[in-house]
């Protein structure tokens, strides 16, 4: 099925641990607006499918 293919959030930004310093150096790099699109990025990630998208995934991978 589709949606168990989906890859894990940390996995599509490289996944690994980064000491603080690190994340706090690349977060002073950025312009202001971008950590907030990042964070709306996120909740839009996290957001469940809806049913609707459930059911015609089903229907696509059914016709293959």
């Amino acid at each position: 099925m589709i949606l168990d293919k989906r890859p894990a959030r940390n996995a599509s930004r490289g996944g690994g641990k980064e000491s603080d310093k690190v994340k706090n150096a690349k977060a002073a790099e950025r312009p202001g607006w971008a950590s907030g699109l990042r964070q709306l990025y996120d909740t839009v990630v996290d957001e469940p499918l809806p049913d609707a998208f459930k059911d015609l995934l089903s229907k696509l991978d059914d016709k293959s």
